[in-house]
């Protein structure tokens, strides 16, 4: 299991894809809401729906977690409210006991011998952590937090806007636990990843991935990648192909109280270890092909 997390809007779903097209890794998209959803994706390609179809009479007693508040496990800011501690505790066990069995049936029908889960939140990664069948590997992904807050407060999107302060106090949260929950596993397991690092050398990036994880697989091409038939994920997913390419030109978005308040977390991120870096090719941007 990769279990790529961080913050949303990080680069995530690019990422997942990229490695999805490799041998014998298969790209599973955000499966923390496969509870929330009751194991029925958003969209309706019948690809996709044949292929989920298959999963859910595999994953024994999934139904009683269908109805229950798992995001309350996942979400960061779950963690501060103590009226959810008890609804946590209750469900954690049943919780781990249905992912693994969710990652099995996957692993069943795909035959992969890896699978990328880029559900992103750190609690969900703690929880996944005492999966006893499950071989998690951490990969913590970031992007330079300029971008992020600017993202998440884009109204060109379904997903939820959010101002400035709102942003980077999510920011501050979510690498907090991040941080701890990278520090906490084994060294061997763990990666840590910059999204332009990325986009700066994918060929070295994923290569560098793939023998962290212990596959031999080759990078894929990257002028086509299919992107699969992942459960949930951004807009990105409602493509068929997607390509990466050199980006255009564009101002660079800059937020003076972002700059000061994530400041700390530049000294943060130059300590943790092991760490994917670029080999400093020309950077590349994700387009994608509608379906």
């Amino acid at each position: 299991m990769i279990y790529v997390m961080g913050a949303g809007r990080s680069g995530s779903t690019i990422l997942g894809v990229t490695l999805g097209n490799c041998s014998g890794v298969f790209f599973a998209g955000e499966l923390d809401r496969w509870f929330a959803r009751s194991g029925v994706p958003r969209r309706a390609e019948p690809e996709l729906r044949r292929f989920w179809d298959q999963i859910l009479p595999l994953v024994e007693d999934a139904q009683a977690l269908f109805d229950s508040r798992t995001g309350w496990i996942e979400r960061s800011s779950a963690a501060l409210d103590p009226r959810k501690l008890a609804t946590r505790r209750r469900l954690r066990r049943r919780y781990r006991l249905g992912s693994e069995r969710l990652y099995r049936a996957i692993a069943s029908v795909t035959g992969a011998t890896h699978i990328v889960d880029t559900s992103h939140y750190p609690l969900r990664a703690r929880a996944l952590q005492a999966l006893p069948g499950v071989e998690l590997y951490l990969l913590f992904l970031v992007r330079d937090p300029q971008r992020v807050v600017a993202s998440l407060g884009r109204d060109d999107v379904v997903e939820r806007r959010f101002d400035v302060p709102t942003s980077n106090a999510y920011l501050w949260l979510t690498h907090l636990l991040a941080t701890r929950v990278f520090l906490r596993h084994p060294r061997e397991r763990r990666m840590f990843v910059r999204h332009e690092d990325f986009l700066a050398d994918p060929d070295g990036v994923i290569r560098q991935l793939l023998d962290w994880a212990g596959s031999s697989a080759p990078p894929p091409p990257l002028g086509s990648l299919s992107v699969g038939v992942p459960f949930h994920g951004n807009r990105l997913i409602d493509a068929e192909l997607v390509e990466l390419q050199p980006p255009p030109r564009t101002p660079e978005p800059r937020s003076r109280i972002t700059a000061l308040l994530q400041l700390p977390w530049r000294a943060v991120f130059s300590t943790l270890a092991p760490a994917a870096r670029a080999g400093g090719r020309s950077p590349l941007r994700c387009t994608a092909a509608p379906r």
